[in-house]
């Protein structure tokens, strides 16, 4: 890992320690030129994973679509970057979970990143849920909003 401050690379581990609940590690690095300490998150990445296409083709997974139509969920909304690193975690763990011979469906990832962030933001729920289910007026909004 390379020194932010002078760009050398050797740094050595001085700490290491579980993110709760988030599925990550932080390490706790010290630069052993300049002695400068600095913190790297490590975090599992799903890989060979293929996303069925509500038209039937297949892509890879790729987890900054995820964060993406998260972040824009979220947007403005008191989210803390944890909090956003435990919901994607949650997210994917479920995704691994369900995704049974290395494929999944989007309409399965869409169920999935509803039923996570119901729990953790309704505004960002209904937000999420307006563009994924393509609400085309208020009264489908209304509907939502009541389930809640």
């Amino acid at each position: 890992m390379k020194c932010p401050k002078c760009l050398n690379i050797d740094t050595k581990v001085v700490d290491s320690r579980p993110v709760e609940e988030a599925g990550a590690i932080r390490r706790r690095r010290e630069c052993e030129k300049c002695n400068f300490r600095f913190s790297t998150y490590e975090q599992i990445e799903i890989l060979g994973l293929a996303v069925v296409k509500r038209d039937g083709t297949k892509q890879p997974y790729v987890r900054d679509k995820l964060e993406r139509g998260l972040r824009r969920a979220f947007e403005k909304r008191d989210m803390t970057d944890y909090k956003f690193r435990k919901v994607v975690s949650e997210i994917e763990q479920e995704i691994q979970k369900k995704a049974g011979g290395g494929e999944i469906a989007s309409v399965h990832i869409g169920e999935i990143i509803m039923k996570v962030i119901r729990k953790v933001d309704k505004v960002a729920y209904i937000r999420f849920a307006s563009v994924y289910r393509q609400f085309e007026d208020i009264r489908e909004f209304k509907e939502e909003i009541l389930k809640l």
